[in-house]
């Protein structure tokens, strides 16, 4: 299993509330009562399908740039100062670039996030490939974003890559990509949840996975 595709948010960073915190503060500004517990459950999707989810479809196709914009100048004043990666991701890394794997970033965020989430885990100088939102028409959980990442990995064969990420949303995404998906429970999602949308292996976080990496698929292959 050479080639590994991981998420980031939630997966490799705690951001998941603090994205949710910075959705709802942006509708709130334009009039949309939401709270960041609604938007939680939606985090790992997108902005284009998550604001269909809260924003009526008339307002939608009036101002969805207008609080795209906002929220993301919102969230890089005043939350991506508070992102902090989960334990165990630089050592993840390292001992994945050391045993020979290819090392991908799949991320819906703009391009300058991108960069800023490799600074911020330390892993900037192990990514071998990223990708973000100008390279996909279209968010998790539709498959765009992987199979971008795939196409910079150069089309690997069937069962040489995999995608590591914490939400149902990356699942789904991974299986209409025709790729197998090991589920991290750091973002939030129930175990159930991560199941059922289509992860063969579920680990706690990046720590977790580094720790059981022997017996892993990554290592031994899908049966």
């Amino acid at each position: 299993m050479r080639n590994l595709i991981f998420d980031i948010d939630g997966t490799l960073l705690d951001s998941v509330d603090l994205h949710a915190a910075a959705w709802a503060e942006a509708f709130r500004h334009f009039g949309i009562a939401v709270s960041p517990d609604e938007v939680r459950g939606q985090i790992g999707k997108g902005g284009d399908q998550l604001m269909p989810v809260f924003v009526p479809k008339e307002r939608l196709e009036r101002d969805r740039e207008t609080i795209e914009t906002f929220r993301s100048t919102l969230f890089t004043d005043e939350y991506l100062p508070k992102v902090r990666p989960f334990p165990g991701v630089r050592a993840l890394f390292e001992r994945l670039k050391a045993e020979g794997h290819v090392l991908a970033l799949a991320s819906s965020g703009k391009a300058d996030e991108v960069e800023r989430y490799q600074e911020i885990a330390g892993i900037r100088d192990l990514v071998d490939v990223a990708t973000n939102s100008d390279e996909a028409d279209r968010s998790k959980p539709h498959p765009d974003i992987f199979e971008a990442a795939l196409g910079k990995l150069g089309h690997p064969a069937k069962g040489q890559a995999v995608v590591i990420g914490d939400s149902p949303y990356d699942a789904e995404a991974a299986v209409k990509a025709g790729l197998p998906v090991i589920g991290v429970l750091c973002g939030g999602f129930p175990e159930a949840q991560l199941g059922e949308a289509g992860c063969m292996a579920i680990y706690r976080d990046p720590q977790d996975l580094l720790d059981g990496y022997d017996s892993s698929i990554l290592r031994r292959g899908v049966p």
